[in-house]
């Protein structure tokens, strides 16, 4: 149960472009931006911020740019955030069997040296303390451009405030994330209903 309760999407309606875009690309505005609608500015910079992570100009592929926000999930244990990234990511293109085999992504074949190092970053990044080391910014460093870098920490850092936000007011997931959740996650460890 949620510790606050989501807003209907109606009640701000200033945010209602805002929640036309969510609905736009994931069918719905999710939980965790209709409790935070209890602070309207805050639901706006998120947006923002999510505009410019989620840019469909991105030099990071999008599919892969979600399979990173799920990875870093997991890595938090945030269950709803692991639900949304990864419906995000089939909803963008991001082949299934690619998502089902992140779980092994270090020896799995659908993964390629600039991928397994980027998910290894989502890892020590999304760790608490972080676990980023200069050894591992030079094996970034070696597969993807400065900017490139940079569009993967904010997907990473984004998904932080995410998964802490999530889990904090246990937000409840929706039936299309718990869906797909059900169907592609539950073998990597995810199990609905569980914030923490």
């Amino acid at each position: 149960m949620a510790r606050i309760e989501p807003l209907p999407p109606e009640t701000t309606p200033e945010l209602k472009d805002t929640f036309a875009t969510y609905a736009r690309y994931l069918g719905y505005p999710p939980n965790s931006v209709l409790i935070m609608q209890h602070r309207p500015k805050l639901v706006k910079a998120l947006a923002q911020m999510a505009q410019a992570v989620w840019d469909k100009d991105s030099e990071v592929n999008l599919g892969f740019k979600r399979l990173v926000a799920y990875v870093a999930s997991r890595t938090h244990g945030c269950n709803y955030s692991m639900a949304h990234a990864a419906e995000a990511s089939h909803r963008v293109g991001l082949d299934e069997a690619k998502l089902e085999a992140v779980i092994d992504y270090k020896t799995s074949p659908l993964f390629n040296a600039a991928e397994r190092v980027a998910l290894d970053y989502a890892i020590a990044a999304a760790s608490q303390p972080n676990a980023v080391t200069d050894e591992l910014m030079a094996k970034m460093k070696q597969h993807w451009s400065d900017a490139q870098i940079v569009e993967i920490t904010g997907v990473i850092a984004l998904n932080g405030f995410l998964n802490r936000w999530s889990d904090t007011l246990a937000v409840p997931l929706e039936p299309e994330p718990i869906a797909f959740g059900e169907k592609h996650l539950q073998p990597h460890g995810w199990r609905i209903g569980k914030h923490r």
